[in-house]
């Protein structure tokens, strides 16, 4: 089974870490790790250290260094302009997409989503969105916790897609399965998921005038909370990712 991975901002190059804090109350009290026992610990930027526990504390962990590594960022980058979901839905997504893979989410302000960010409450949903990205690249044992951006206007959308390797919409109606559409080796991918009412005319013409191509998945409809999650699966089957 593979070891328990935490997360430290500030990761010294010492040969003993103190995994205190959340972290180390969550390992010691709710993992209940004990003496001896394997650990992954990580910056959330690519850098990844295996260790063994040394003495458990009320405080947290003192972790024994056993290696480090450095995991290279994936290439092309998979970036998910993601419309904002409804409900528990957004984490949903947040939670799949990181699960899975992705390397950004972007969250997008469409025209037709019915969740709106404003103010204070914007500010608490996207760092929702982010407490949500970090927590699932602990359970999936990734060394990269994925970039949450700040909250995207159609215009920053559209201009993000013309500076792609390649700029996917997802749309039902699309002619091309993303199955055939053909894919950069670096870059940026950057895949647009719309909202529960889809997108507008208006926005698909935006998005490939700069450049996008329309895609569909295949012939289930799926929910705006879904569908970023198959589209990175598919395309990390396609880019190699999952050997």
């Amino acid at each position: 089974m593979t070891p328990p991975l935490f997360l430290l901002d500030d990761l010294p190059d010492d040969d003993v870490l103190r995994l205190v804090g959340d972290e180390g109350r969550h390992a010691a009290r709710v993992k209940r790790l004990g003496v001896g026992e394997p650990v992954l610990v990580s910056d959330g930027a690519g850098a990844l250290v295996s260790c063994s526990v040394l003495a458990v504390d009320p405080d947290g962990l003192s972790l024994q260094v056993l290696s480090r590594r450095v995991v290279p960022m994936p290439a092309p980058r998979v970036v998910v302009v993601q419309a904002l979901p409804k409900g528990e839905r957004a984490e949903l997504a947040v939670e799949l997409l990181t699960e899975l893979g992705v390397d950004e989410i972007v969250p997008w302000a469409a025209s037709r989503s019915i969740a709106q960010w404003h103010g204070v409450r914007g500010d608490r949903a996207l760092d929702k969105w982010r407490r949500t990205a970090r927590e699932a690249a602990k359970q999936s044992r990734r060394a990269w916790v994925p970039v949450v951006g700040a909250l995207a206007a159609t215009a920053e959308v559209t201009a993000r897609l013309a500076g792609a390797s390649c700029g996917l919409v997802l749309h039902e109606d699309a002619p091309a399965p993303l199955s055939t559409t053909a894919l950069p080796g670096r870059g940026e991918v950057v895949v647009v998921v719309g909202p529960e009412g889809g997108i507008t005319s208006s926005e698909l013409d935006a998005f490939t005038a700069a450049g996008a191509v329309a895609t569909r998945l295949g012939d289930p409809v799926l929910r705006t909370s879904t569908a970023g999650a198959a589209a990175v699966s598919a395309l990390s089957l396609r880019l190699g990712r999952w050997g």
